[in-house]
C-alpha cells in the first residue's frame, strides 16, 4: 500500500437506529443513548450494513451505509473504506454480485412479537429483480421468562391449510414454537417460516437483504401483509438447520470458543477471554466482534481502540502485530466467512 494512504485499524461504527411498532428500549441497558423520548420505539440497531437498497417491506427504502466512530477514518462509510483499500481491507472476502459488503450485523429488541415472516430463496430472488436472498442467525442476547421464537411450520401442514389458518388468523397455531434463553443461538435460512417473539433482545448475523413477507402480523393492522409472495417462499416444515447448527466447544487455560453456526455466508463462534489475558491476534481474514461482556483493547502500533459491552468491532484482513489485551473477563460473538479463510482452517 502506498505510504500516503494511512494504515488500517480496528473500527468501531455509529449505530443506525431504527423505529418499529413492536420495538422497546433495551439498547439503552447496554450503554446506548437512543434517540427520542422513551416513548419512541426503537426496534432495530444496524452495527455493520453497507447495502444500496432497502426494501419497503423491511428498512424502508433508500441505501444504508456504516460511519466509522472512531480512528483517522471517522466520517468515512464503509463503502467508502472498501474502495480506498480495496484487499487490504477485505482480504480474501469477496464483495456481493453488485459489490456490496456481504454481511448485515444488527441487534434486534422485540418488547412485542414481530410478525410471522418469510425471507426469499434464491430461486424467487432470481426471479424478482426487487427481492433479494436473506439467510440469518439470531444469538440470544436476553429473554424473558417464558420468551419464545417461531422456527418453522409443523410437519404435515400443507399450503392450503397454511393459507386457511391465515384467513383464520391463527396462524400461530401451525408455527413451531421454541422457548429460549440467553446464549442460544438459532439459525434461520432463507425459505423458514418464522417470528422472534416479545421480551427477546438478539444479535442478529444476515445476509445483506431486508426484504421481508409479512403472513401474519399478531392483529396489527398498520403493516401490508405479503401472502402472495410468502406463499412463493414459504420452505413448509420444520427448519432444516441441522447441518449449519452442528456446535463444538474448545477450552484453554485462558480461552474458550464455542462454533454456534456456520453456513456457506457466515460463521458465529462464541469467545470468552479471561481477565488480564493478552495475545496477539491468530488471524489474517476479516472478521467482526459483537461485545457481549467486559471490557478490553485492540493494540495496533501506536493506536489502541477500546471497545466495552454493546460495542461491534470490524477488524480489517492482516491487522499485523496486533494485539488484544482484556480488563475484565470478556465475551465477544466472532463472526468470520467461511470463503475467506485459509484452507487449513476452513
Amino acid at each position: 500500500m502506498s505510504q500516503n494512504i494511512p494504515s488500517l485499524y480496528p473500527m468501531l461504527f455509529n449505530p443506525i437506529y431504527k423505529e418499529k411498532v413492536w420495538g422497546g428500549r433495551k439498547f439503552e441497558k447496554i450503554g446506548r443513548d437512543l434517540p427520542g423520548d422513551s416513548e419512541t420505539q426503537i426496534g432495530e440497531s444496524w452495527e455493520v450494513v453497507d447495502i444500496s437498497q432497502t426494501s419497503v417491506s423491511g428498512g424502508g427504502g433508500g441505501a444504508e451505509h456504516s460511519v466509522v466512530a472512531n480512528g483517522h477514518l471517522k466520517g468515512k462509510t464503509l463503502n467508502q473504506i472498501i474502495e480506498k483499500y480495496g484487499e487490504e481491507f477485505l482480504g480474501r472476502l469477496e464483495l456481493t454480485e453488485d459489490g456490496q459488503f456481504p454481511i448485515l450485523i444488527k441487534y434486534l429488541d422485540a418488547r412485542e412479537n414481530l410478525s410471522v415472516q418469510v425471507h426469499p430463496s434464491q430461486a424467487y430472488a432470481m426471479a424478482n429483480d426487487d427481492a433479494f436472498l436473506k439467510s440469518e442467525a439470531w444469538y440470544i442476547v436476553q429473554a424473558e421468562p417464558g420468551a419464545c421464537i417461531y422456527k418453522g411450520v409443523k410437519e404435515g401442514t400443507s399450503p392450503s391449510q397454511f393459507k386457511k389458518a391465515i384467513e383464520d388468523n391463527n396462524v400461530e397455531e401451525l408455527m413451531i414454537k421454541i422457548p429460549v434463553k440467553a446464549g442460544q443461538c438459532h439459525y434461520l435460512p432463507s425459505g423458514t417460516c418464522h417470528a422472534l417473539g416479545q421480551g427477546i433482545l438478539v444479535a442478529e448475523v444476515q445476509t445483506p437483504s431486508d426484504t421481508t413477507f409479512r403472513v401474519y402480523d399478531w392483529g396489527r393492522t398498520s403493516r401490508e401483509l405479503h401472502i402472495d409472495q410468502a406463499m412463493s417462499c414459504i420452505d413448509f416444515g420444520p427448519a432444516q438447520v441441522a447441518a449449519f447448527e452442528k456446535k463444538t466447544h474448545i477450552a484453554g487455560i485462558f480461552t474458550t470458543v464455542s462454533r454456534l453456526v456456520e453456513c456457506e455466508h457466515f460463521r458465529i463462534e462464541r469467545v470468552r477471554m479471561c481477565e488480564g489475558f493478552s495475545q496477539e491476534l491468530p488471524y489474517d481474514h476479516l472478521v467482526i466482534w459483537m461485545v457481549q461482556e467486559g471490557a478490553g483493547s485492540l493494540l495496533t502500533g501506536k493506536d489502541e481502540v477500546k471497545f466495552k459491552t454493546g460495542d461491534t468491532i470490524l477488524i480489517p484482513a492482516n491487522m499485523h502485530d496486533t494485539a488484544v489485551r482484556l480488563d475484565t473477563d470478556t465475551v465477544w460473538l466472532e463472526v468470520a466467512f467461511p470463503k475467506a479463510l485459509p484452507v487449513e482452517l476452513d
